[in-house]
């Protein structure tokens, strides 16, 4: 019995720290997702995915203060599906361990009025 009541402590002591805290932040309507979430915690190899619906440019991606140039930035368009990573000759060599702020600014440039928007989040390397 007592080492259960062990192993359920280390559960739980697990779920606490790896979990990122509190509900999931609400995205805009028009951010369909992003990777990694705020607050989480990602290795540093991590990329970042800006998830916008069919229709929508990704106009501004900025890193830590840093603009990242669309030339670095992958787009998916049959998907809406945005994605950057540090590495070699990027702006960024790599995710430093610590806290990192991202900034996307995007709008509508097909299917209907301009519906510009945009979000700023936290995340975490380890």
């Amino acid at each position: 019995m007592a080492t259960f009541a062990v192993a359920l402590a280390a559960v739980v002591s697990a779920v606490v720290l790896l979990y990122p805290h509190g509900d999931p932040a609400s995205l805009p309507a028009a951010l369909e997702g992003v990777f990694p979430g705020p607050g989480d915690v990602v290795v540093r190899q991590t990329a970042l995915e800006i998830d916008l619906p069919v229709g929508y440019d990704l106009v501004d991606l900025v890193v830590d203060g840093v603009p990242i140039p669309p030339a670095e930035v992958y787009v998916t368009e049959p998907t809406g599906e945005w994605t950057w990573q540090p590495g070699r000759g990027e702006s960024t060599e790599e995710w430093t361990a610590g806290d990192h702020t991202v900034y996307v600014r995007w709008d509508r440039t097909a299917g209907g009025n301009p519906d510009p928007g945009d979000y700023t989040w936290t995340f975490r390397a380890g």
